[in-house]
Protein backbone atom coordinates (compact mmCIF):
# COMPACT_ATOMS: atom_id res chain seq x y z
CA UNK A 1 0.00 0.00 0.00
CA UNK A 2 1.72 3.05 -1.30
CA UNK A 3 1.34 6.45 0.56
CA UNK A 4 -1.54 7.83 -1.73
CA UNK A 5 -3.19 4.82 -1.21
CA UNK A 6 -3.19 4.67 2.27
CA UNK A 7 -4.33 8.49 2.68
CA UNK A 8 -7.03 8.02 0.44
CA UNK A 9 -8.32 4.76 2.54
CA UNK A 10 -7.98 6.86 5.41
CA UNK A 11 -9.79 9.61 4.47
CA UNK A 12 -12.34 7.21 3.88
CA UNK A 13 -12.22 5.42 6.67
CA UNK A 14 -12.00 8.41 9.06
CA UNK A 15 -15.34 9.57 8.14
CA UNK A 16 -16.82 5.98 8.14
CA UNK A 17 -20.33 6.07 9.82
CA UNK A 18 -19.88 2.77 11.02
CA UNK A 19 -16.73 3.30 12.72
CA UNK A 20 -18.22 5.32 15.56
CA UNK A 21 -16.54 6.67 18.96
CA UNK A 22 -12.47 7.29 18.78
CA UNK A 23 -11.75 5.12 15.69
CA UNK A 24 -8.24 5.85 14.96
CA UNK A 25 -7.04 2.99 16.36
CA UNK A 26 -9.16 0.96 13.81
CA UNK A 27 -8.25 2.72 11.31
CA UNK A 28 -4.44 1.92 11.83
CA UNK A 29 -5.55 -1.51 12.16
CA UNK A 30 -7.62 -1.78 8.80
CA UNK A 31 -5.03 -0.01 7.21
CA UNK A 32 -2.32 -2.52 8.57
CA UNK A 33 -4.02 -5.16 7.71
CA UNK A 34 -6.16 -4.27 4.54
CA UNK A 35 -5.27 -4.44 1.03
CA UNK A 36 -5.88 -1.63 -1.69
CA UNK A 37 -6.01 -3.17 -5.19
CA UNK A 38 -7.28 -1.94 -8.43
CA UNK A 39 -10.36 -3.56 -10.47
CA UNK A 40 -10.85 -2.80 -14.60
CA UNK A 41 -15.04 -1.84 -15.64
CA UNK A 42 -16.96 -5.20 -15.36
CA UNK A 43 -14.31 -6.89 -13.07
CA UNK A 44 -15.90 -8.70 -9.85
CA UNK A 45 -14.54 -7.68 -6.19
CA UNK A 46 -16.83 -10.95 -5.14
CA UNK A 47 -19.49 -12.96 -5.48
CA UNK A 48 -22.59 -13.90 -3.46
CA UNK A 49 -21.82 -17.18 -1.89
CA UNK A 50 -18.18 -17.02 -1.66
CA UNK A 51 -17.16 -18.61 1.63
CA UNK A 52 -14.75 -16.19 2.19
CA UNK A 53 -16.28 -12.88 3.72
CA UNK A 54 -14.70 -9.77 5.40
CA UNK A 55 -15.58 -5.89 4.63
CA UNK A 56 -14.69 -3.80 1.48
CA UNK A 57 -14.59 -0.12 0.81
CA UNK A 58 -14.61 1.65 -2.37
CA UNK A 59 -12.56 4.19 -2.41
CA UNK A 60 -12.77 5.62 -6.09
CA UNK A 61 -14.88 4.56 -8.68
CA UNK A 62 -18.14 2.74 -8.56
CA UNK A 63 -19.44 -0.56 -8.07
CA UNK A 64 -22.82 -2.35 -8.38
CA UNK A 65 -24.62 -4.33 -6.15
CA UNK A 66 -26.14 -7.66 -7.61
CA UNK A 67 -28.24 -10.67 -5.76
CA UNK A 68 -29.72 -13.53 -6.97
CA UNK A 69 -33.53 -13.57 -7.68
CA UNK A 70 -36.09 -16.74 -7.85
CA UNK A 71 -35.84 -18.08 -11.74
CA UNK A 72 -32.00 -18.33 -11.16
CA UNK A 73 -31.88 -14.17 -12.55
CA UNK A 74 -29.37 -12.05 -11.24
CA UNK A 75 -30.65 -8.68 -10.39
CA UNK A 76 -29.23 -5.24 -9.69
CA UNK A 77 -30.09 -3.97 -6.28
CA UNK A 78 -27.73 -0.93 -5.97
CA UNK A 79 -24.31 0.45 -6.57
CA UNK A 80 -21.60 1.72 -4.08
CA UNK A 81 -19.44 4.68 -4.40
CA UNK A 82 -16.79 6.42 -3.01
CA UNK A 83 -16.62 5.89 1.40
CA UNK A 84 -19.49 3.28 0.53
CA UNK A 85 -18.65 -0.26 2.99
CA UNK A 86 -19.89 -3.54 2.23
CA UNK A 87 -19.74 -6.75 4.08
CA UNK A 88 -20.02 -9.03 6.85
CA UNK A 89 -18.02 -11.54 9.18
CA UNK A 90 -18.78 -15.46 8.92
CA UNK A 91 -18.35 -15.31 12.84
CA UNK A 92 -21.06 -15.48 15.47
CA UNK A 93 -23.80 -17.17 13.06
CA UNK A 94 -22.59 -15.18 9.62
CA UNK A 95 -22.42 -17.05 6.48
CA UNK A 96 -21.17 -16.86 3.00
CA UNK A 97 -21.36 -13.22 0.72
CA UNK A 98 -24.95 -12.01 0.44
CA UNK A 99 -24.00 -9.68 -2.85
CA UNK A 100 -22.24 -9.62 -5.71
CA UNK A 101 -20.54 -6.46 -6.70
CA UNK A 102 -19.12 -5.54 -9.94
CA UNK A 103 -16.81 -2.44 -10.86
CA UNK A 104 -18.68 -0.34 -12.84
CA UNK A 105 -15.94 1.94 -13.75
CA UNK A 106 -13.01 1.61 -12.55
CA UNK A 107 -12.28 0.75 -8.98
CA UNK A 108 -9.95 1.36 -6.24
CA UNK A 109 -11.17 -1.21 -3.06
CA UNK A 110 -9.98 -1.59 0.52
CA UNK A 111 -10.80 -5.44 0.95
CA UNK A 112 -10.44 -6.86 4.55
CA UNK A 113 -10.86 -10.56 4.86
CA UNK A 114 -12.51 -12.15 7.61
CA UNK A 115 -9.10 -13.72 8.35
CA UNK A 116 -7.69 -9.88 8.79
CA UNK A 117 -10.66 -8.88 10.62
CA UNK A 118 -9.54 -12.31 13.56
CA UNK A 119 -5.67 -10.78 13.47
CA UNK A 120 -7.45 -7.25 13.76
CA UNK A 121 -9.22 -8.34 16.97
CA UNK A 122 -6.37 -10.19 19.01
CA UNK A 123 -5.60 -6.80 19.54
CA UNK A 124 -8.62 -4.59 18.94
CA UNK A 125 -11.44 -6.56 20.02
CA UNK A 126 -14.36 -3.43 19.37
CA UNK A 127 -13.48 -4.47 15.46
CA UNK A 128 -16.04 -6.40 15.98
CA UNK A 129 -18.27 -3.93 17.65
CA UNK A 130 -17.47 -2.00 14.35
CA UNK A 131 -18.39 -4.63 11.96
CA UNK A 132 -21.71 -5.26 13.94
CA UNK A 133 -22.06 -1.15 13.35
CA UNK A 134 -21.70 -2.12 10.01
CA UNK A 135 -24.14 -4.86 9.84
CA UNK A 136 -26.68 -2.56 11.14
CA UNK A 137 -26.22 0.05 9.00
CA UNK A 138 -26.79 -1.94 5.99
CA UNK A 139 -30.00 -3.87 7.25
CA UNK A 140 -31.10 -0.43 8.18
CA UNK A 141 -30.83 0.39 4.09
CA UNK A 142 -32.57 -2.51 3.03
CA UNK A 143 -35.32 -2.02 5.12
CA UNK A 144 -35.68 1.72 4.10
CA UNK A 145 -35.37 0.37 0.16
CA UNK A 146 -38.02 -2.18 0.97
CA UNK A 147 -40.27 0.56 2.83
CA UNK A 148 -39.81 2.59 -0.59
CA UNK A 149 -40.75 -0.07 -2.48
CA UNK A 150 -44.14 -0.81 -0.91
CA UNK A 151 -45.12 2.72 -0.08
CA UNK A 152 -43.91 4.95 -2.80
CA UNK A 153 -45.37 5.44 -6.46
CA UNK A 154 -43.03 5.41 -9.06
CA UNK A 155 -41.93 8.93 -9.57
CA UNK A 156 -41.47 9.27 -5.45
CA UNK A 157 -39.51 6.26 -5.56
CA UNK A 158 -36.82 7.53 -8.42
CA UNK A 159 -36.55 10.55 -6.34
CA UNK A 160 -35.77 8.93 -3.56
CA UNK A 161 -33.19 6.66 -4.98
CA UNK A 162 -31.50 9.39 -6.52
CA UNK A 163 -31.51 11.03 -3.41
CA UNK A 164 -29.69 8.31 -1.89
CA UNK A 165 -27.13 7.25 -4.71
CA UNK A 166 -26.43 11.18 -4.66
CA UNK A 167 -25.12 11.12 -1.40
CA UNK A 168 -22.43 8.57 -2.18
CA UNK A 169 -21.35 10.09 -5.62
CA UNK A 170 -21.09 13.45 -4.96
CA UNK A 171 -24.00 14.11 -7.33
CA UNK A 172 -22.84 12.82 -10.98
CA UNK A 173 -24.18 9.00 -11.25
CA UNK A 174 -22.42 6.73 -12.82
CA UNK A 175 -25.21 5.04 -13.54
CA UNK A 176 -27.01 4.42 -17.34
CA UNK A 177 -31.11 4.42 -17.68
CA UNK A 178 -31.44 0.93 -18.22
CA UNK A 179 -29.46 0.24 -15.12
CA UNK A 180 -31.80 2.39 -12.54
CA UNK A 181 -34.81 1.00 -14.52
CA UNK A 182 -33.45 -2.40 -13.38
CA UNK A 183 -32.60 -1.19 -9.52
CA UNK A 184 -36.33 0.20 -9.10
CA UNK A 185 -38.38 -2.58 -11.35
CA UNK A 186 -39.74 -0.43 -13.32
CA UNK A 187 -39.55 -0.22 -16.90
CA UNK A 188 -37.09 1.87 -18.91
CA UNK A 189 -39.69 3.95 -20.62
CA UNK A 190 -41.58 4.79 -17.18
CA UNK A 191 -37.59 5.90 -15.85
CA UNK A 192 -37.03 7.87 -18.77
CA UNK A 193 -40.27 9.30 -18.93
CA UNK A 194 -39.87 10.54 -14.99
CA UNK A 195 -36.42 11.74 -15.48
CA UNK A 196 -37.35 13.64 -18.76
CA UNK A 197 -39.65 15.60 -15.67
CA UNK A 198 -37.27 15.97 -13.42
CA UNK A 199 -34.83 17.52 -15.86
CA UNK A 200 -36.97 20.00 -17.08
CA UNK A 201 -37.86 21.01 -13.72
CA UNK A 202 -33.78 21.63 -13.21
CA UNK A 203 -33.65 18.81 -10.87
CA UNK A 204 -31.28 16.42 -13.02
CA UNK A 205 -28.89 16.76 -15.83
CA UNK A 206 -28.58 13.58 -17.99
CA UNK A 207 -26.04 12.90 -20.16
CA UNK A 208 -24.71 9.61 -21.59
CA UNK A 209 -24.40 6.69 -18.45
CA UNK A 210 -24.38 9.54 -15.91
CA UNK A 211 -27.03 11.22 -13.95
CA UNK A 212 -26.29 14.52 -12.69
CA UNK A 213 -28.30 15.53 -9.54
CA UNK A 214 -28.60 19.02 -9.71
CA UNK A 215 -31.22 19.79 -6.51
CA UNK A 216 -31.13 17.16 -4.04
CA UNK A 217 -33.81 19.35 -1.52
CA UNK A 218 -36.30 19.18 -4.55
CA UNK A 219 -36.05 15.12 -5.20
CA UNK A 220 -36.17 14.74 -1.54
CA UNK A 221 -39.36 16.49 -0.80
CA UNK A 222 -40.59 14.37 -4.10
CA UNK A 223 -40.28 11.17 -2.32
CA UNK A 224 -41.92 12.55 0.47
CA UNK A 225 -44.77 14.34 -0.92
Amino acid sequence: MDAADRALARHHLERAAWLAGDRSDLVKALLAHGRIVRLAPGQWAHAEGDDEAGVLVVLAGVAQLLCKAPGDREVLIGQAGPGAAIGQTTRFGGGPRLVTVICQAECVLLQVSDRALGRIATETPRIWEAVAGLLYLQLRGLLQLAAETIALAPRQRLAARLDLLSGTEAGALQLSQEALAEMLGLSRKTVNGYLGDFERQGLVRRRYGVVEVVDRAALRRIAGS
